[in-house]
């Protein structure tokens, strides 16, 4: 009999593996590896790092629970070759084995490593998914633009989440999206999040990292997070338990020092197999039917699922590796570092980029409508903002993160993934926050030497871009007003953007 050998990756831990499910645990081996290359193509964030590792060294344990032979390699084995690839044949030639059996990659640049090693691979689809590559790839054939919300409306339909028997979308409407933008009330508190203690395996991977990665920005201190599915269970009940309910009107709302508020944050434990998609969806959908929650808060999140989740991994497989080098609006400038260190007067950046070195988290619209809007405005080069965006966060895979930042963040891709670029000035985040309140910036100013950057800025850009945008039917009230401006008026926006971007490269922190 041919031996056969399984390569489980660090995003793979789910003991319903495509690749596993085809193997005998009494004779086939399991093998997984921590590799430098793949700690260190970008500076990770500690934390995710730790995530990840300890994760790795639970599931292996788990594994062997259930009587797998497991080979496990550490990062600091003297035989750790540093590459996925380097393991997998040092590996197969020491076991003799005729065939490897892995489940598709969710990262382009390691799926092409792997595949062009020389080495027997059997391939399987990654159906943790609900969409295949191959299906999305149908649906999306013959379309000039994909869009989220026709792709989320099949989705529904196909897996009769929150669809009545008649066919019909729960509650008339497809999307609820317009009940879920609200500010956080001064008299709402958010839920205190659960804690999970380190155990001795965890504490291990936490020195191992401490050691090896303590010159990456971020730190580990905070370090709080599941690593098990028993943990990564518990949180998601807390969220259903005390989140999910206030999460569709809050889901767009942002608070100083109020790091998670309503969302599950269960994006990591879910995008490295700890959750399963289809047992949150219909957890969700149960406490609606019960009368728990309301529906804009189970269709919002229900949406982020199988919407967006499933519609960014099928926009990548479907597009890389071009994509990954889209400048739809050819910028250049480098990314400012205070967005490593969180040095800066914006109270906002500081709120967003403080928290993320101190938790490896930001939620939704801390991305985009803060770090990723300022970024989008100051025209920062896309390949710098969309490493930082995977360095920086604990759930980043370059699948989701790189459609997610490159296509919605900086409208890179021309328009593919959104219909417009998500810019806004200091009042949206005015609108939708505390942080003004309290910055060094004025939000009430557009020009002045003291006024909020972001709203020069914003001006700045669409006059830059006015021919690329001008015709964008989104856009149109934005450039009416824009028009309606005086000369004099539109100058000195003109001149405030300018006076700050040449700051920016000079190096200064805002």
């Amino acid at each position: 009999m041919v031996k056969r050998l399984a390569l489980v990756l660090g995003d793979q831990l789910s003991f319903n593996l495509a690749s596993l499910r085809s193997l005998d645990p009494e004779r086939d081996p399991v093998l997984m590896a921590e590799v430098m290359a793949e700690a260190s193509y970008v500076p990770h964030h500690p934390q995710k790092i730790a995530l990840i590792f300890a994760a790795m060294r639970h599931f292996a344990e788990a594994l062997r629970g259930r009587g797998w032979t497991v080979h496990y390699v550490r990062l600091d084995d003297p035989d750790n070759s540093g590459t996925l690839p380097g393991e997998l044949r040092r590996w197969s030639e020491r076991l003799d084995v005729g065939e490897i059996h892995l489940t598709e990659c969710g990262e382009y640049r390691v799926e092409r490593a792997l595949a062009e090693s020389g080495l027997p691979i059997v391939w399987y689809d990654d159906d943790r998914f609900l969409c295949s590559r191959r299906d999305f790839a149908r649906w999306a054939g013959g379309r000039r633009q994909l869009r989220m919300e026709l792709f989320y409306r099949e989705m529904r339909r196909r897996t009769g989440l929150l669809m009545e028997p008649d066919g019909t979308p729960a509650g008339g409407d497809w999307n609820y999206d317009e009940e879920n933008r609200k500010p956080l009330p001064r008299k709402v508190k958010a839920p205190m999040p659960p804690h999970f203690p380190a155990d001795a395996l965890t504490r291990e991977v936490l020195d191992l990292v401490q050691a090896r990665f303590s010159h990456h920005y971020g730190t580990l201190s905070a370090f709080d997070y599941p690593v098990t599915f028993e943990a990564a269970d518990a949180l998601w009940r807390h969220f259903l338990d005390f989140g999910l309910a206030a999460f569709g009107d809050y889901q767009d709302a942002m608070a100083s020092g109020e790091p998670f508020l309503f969302h599950a944050r269960i994006s990591a434990a879910l995008n490295i197999g700890l959750l399963d998609l289809r047992q949150l969806c219909a957890d969700v959908e149960s406490a609606w039917r019960r009368g728990e929650v309301p529906l804009n808060a189970a269709e919002g999140f229900i949406r982020q699922l199988i919407g967006w989740r499933e519609y960014v991994r099928g926009i990548y497989w479907l597009q890389m590796p071009d994509y990954a080098e889209r400048n739809a609006f050819g910028n250049s400038r480098r990314l400012p570092e205070f967005y490593w260190t969180g040095d800066t007067r914006m109270n906002c950046m500081r709120q967003a980029i403080g928290q993320t070195l101190e938790h490896a988290y930001a939620h939704h619209i801390q991305r985009l409508m803060v770090t990723g809007n300022f970024a989008l405005l100051a025209g920062i080069l896309p390949k710098d903002i969309c490493d930082w965006y995977l360095a920086v966060y604990m759930d980043a895979f370059d699948w989701v993160e790189l459609p997610n930042t490159l296509g919605m963040v900086m409208h890179a891709d021309g328009g593919y993934l959104g219909s417009k670029p998500y810019c806004a000035s200091g009042q949206y985040i005015k609108r939708m926050s505390d942080y003004c309140g309290d910055c060094h910036y004025k939000v009430s100013e557009s020009t002045s030497e003291r006024a909020c950057p972001f709203n020069a800025l914003y001006w700045h850009f669409l006059m830059r871009h006015r021919p690329q945008l001008r015709g964008n039917h989104r856009l149109g009230m934005v450039y009416r007003n824009l028009e309606r401006m005086d000369e004099a008026r539109q100058q000195a926006l003109w001149q405030r953007g300018e006076t700050l971007l040449a700051r920016l490269d000079a190096g200064e922190a805002l």
